[in-house]
């Protein structure tokens, strides 16, 4: 016998707003042994049909009739109000109470096509953009590079535990790739480094975290029926995010300065002046300079909204030298391009252009090994180096996480709360005293 159905108001577009999403459909009866369910996902829902069938596994057959006009205007097809919804499931019941007793053949279903986790990912990425994501290219990426080739073509309701637990370590024992030509994938060669393996590791974790959000994106959306638990048994590994910042010393900073050329010189120093990233930097306008103020403005960060960097005496005379003479709307940071090289009879043609996409790359290798920096840094690595240097001075991680753009502490903290001077190493210091067992050294280092 039919089990009776607790009704769900779904009458009206307020009342399902109030219901939580979830995988499993809320359901409204219409009659014995069917009802109307309605399956809310976090962009909308979905109604279907459910009518009681001994012959179906489980009892009972399901039917999806339409979305729900819970974004859209209901159109009476493919978008349907709870009315047009609950009419087109009385026709569905009846339908198949004409199958049932043999009025009307059971119409021929073309067997649907796996949802695969390549289609989680397209999935996901749709929605990532639709929500406003910021980190759109780095996350395609992650999926193109480390997800797709090896497990794009498999079914989601195929994924096992071990399947995607060998996959995990298989990222992690992977060294990581360098730049190569098109069709050709090289690797870095790191030896026994322990902080390499502990950073492939937390690459690892961060292609897992991409992988796990489309795959529960697919399940909460109602693509894919099977269980959560191949995934989510899979756990990040531990101690890989450790944090560990790189960062330069005063007089790093001013062997680095002094070996770059004018154009990449200039844009280094805005770097260490604001802590700002590349591409703030590189997208940095005249009109973004307060003199006044003594202020950078970053329109639009990472986070998506606008900050304002405050500059020391120092940045701001910086910046007020690389504005001076600048029309508001152009650039701050720009360098010459070639344009044609030279020949026999014509000089090489040199054009100004703004800094691309991966320009500080070979410029920021260079100046590390010719002001003799090893291991080499980024030129992220000068932000950290701003932020770190901000933190051993005791600025508050408040301060230091406005400064940089963060939308809390808790990255700040991550990084740079170790550099801070605190309660308890100034404590111990005082009080522990001095024991004598430790010679007097006459050594002075000499810095190379």
């Amino acid at each position: 016998m039919p089990r009776t159905v607790a009704d769900t108001p779904l009458t009206t577009r307020a009342a399902r707003e109030r219901l939580a999403a979830r995988h499993q459909p809320y359901w409204r009866g219409i009659e014995a042994g069917a009802a109307l369910g309605y399956r809310k996902g976090r962009t909308g829902g979905v109604w279907l049909v459910r009518i009681a069938d001994p012959t179906a596994g489980g009892g009972y057959r399901q039917h999806v009739l339409g979305r729900a006009d819970d974004v859209l205007t209901a159109a009476g097809e493919a978008v349907l109000d709870f009315r047009q919804a609950e009419k087109a499931a009385r026709d569905e019941i009846a339908r198949r109470h004409r199958v049932a007793a043999g009025q009307e053949p059971e119409p021929e279903t073309k067997p649907a096509a796996p949802f695969t986790v390549s289609d989680a990912i397209a999935t996901y990425l749709a929605d990532y953009v639709a929500r406003g994501g910021k980190a759109l290219s780095t996350t395609k990426h992650v999926a193109d590079a480390h997800i797709l080739p090896p497990l794009g073509a498999i079914p989601v309701g195929r994924l096992t535990r071990d399947k995607l637990k060998g996959w995990h370590r298989s990222l992690a024992a992977t060294p990581a790739r360098v730049r190569s030509r098109t069709g050709e994938t090289r690797h870095r060669v790191t030896g026994d480094d322990p902080d390499a393996a502990r950073r492939r590791a937390s690459s690892a974790n961060r292609v897992l975290t991409v992988l796990k959000a489309a795959l529960n994106h697919a399940h909460t959306e109602g693509k894919v029926s099977c269980h959560t638990d191949a995934w989510a048994a899979v756990k990040p590994f531990r101690e890989a995010d450790k944090a560990k910042v790189r960062y330069l010393h005063d007089d790093e900073i001013t062997r680095l300065v002094n070996v770059c050329a004018p154009d990449f010189r200039a844009l280094v120093t805005g770097a260490l002046m604001t802590g700002a990233r590349y591409g703030e930097l590189a997208a940095m306008r005249a009109s973004d300079f307060d003199v006044k103020a003594a202020t950078v403005t970053i329109p639009l960060s990472k986070s998506g909204k606008p900050r304002h960097i405050a500059l020391t005496d120092e940045g701001r005379t910086f910046f007020r030298g690389i504005a001076a003479g600048t029309a508001g709307g152009a650039r701050l940071f720009e360098r010459d391009r070639v344009e044609a090289q030279a020949t026999r009879d014509t000089a090489a043609k040199v054009e100004r252009a703004p800094w691309g996409d991966s320009d500080q790359f070979r410029p920021i290798r260079a100046a590390c090994d010719a002001a003799n920096i090893s291991p080499p840094i980024s030129f992220h690595e000068l932000r950290h180096t701003y932020a770190s240097r901000l933190a051993q001075r005791g600025v508050p991680m408040g301060v230091i996480a406005a400064q940089l753009g963060h939308a809390d502490t808790r990255m700040t903290e991550k990084h740079y709360a170790h550099l801070s001077p605190n309660y308890i190493a100034e404590t111990v210091r005082q009080a522990f005293g001095h024991l004598g067992i430790v010679p007097e050294s006459n050594v002075t280092p000499i810095r190379a």
